[in-house]
């Protein structure tokens, strides 16, 4: 369950910053910026502490090789599921929201990885504290 929790936040940080929908971080600053300056840049600071979180301790746990692997695991994935004719990839709009899918489980592996291999190893990590 805390697995699925990580990810859904990473969803929602990723969403929030940009969708194929009108409701998104960027659209509304591009629209705003003149009247709401300050509210943008508060909001804009919030995301970006959240995406220092997420991808530093992503960065830390599966590093550049395992995002890359997740990446190219959820690709082929959808590249199976196009060619079984299980997903048309005609839409841009599905597009979009399948690339934040994936770079959403990209994150939220990232997060949960040191605590996922601490439960199959029964190591901790170096740069953990006790408990």
């Amino acid at each position: 369950m805390s697995f699925i929790l990580r990810w859904l936040a990473a969803f929602l940080l990723l969403s929030a910053t940009f969708n194929p929908g009108k409701y998104n971080y960027l659209g509304w600053s591009r629209a705003n910026w003149p009247d709401q300056m300050p509210i943008i840049l508060f909001c804009g600071l919030l995301l970006l502490t959240g995406y220092i979180i997420y991808l530093r301790a992503t960065l830390r746990s599966i590093g550049v090789f395992g995002m890359t692997l997740i990446l190219a695991l959820a690709g082929s994935l959808t590249w199976v599921l196009a060619d079984l004719g299980l997903l048309s990839l005609d839409n841009p709009t599905l597009n979009t929201w399948l690339g934040l899918l994936a770079l959403s489980l990209v994150l939220g592996i990232g997060l949960s990885w040191s605590l996922v291999r601490r439960r199959l190893s029964g190591q901790a990590d170096v740069d953990d504290v006790d408990e």
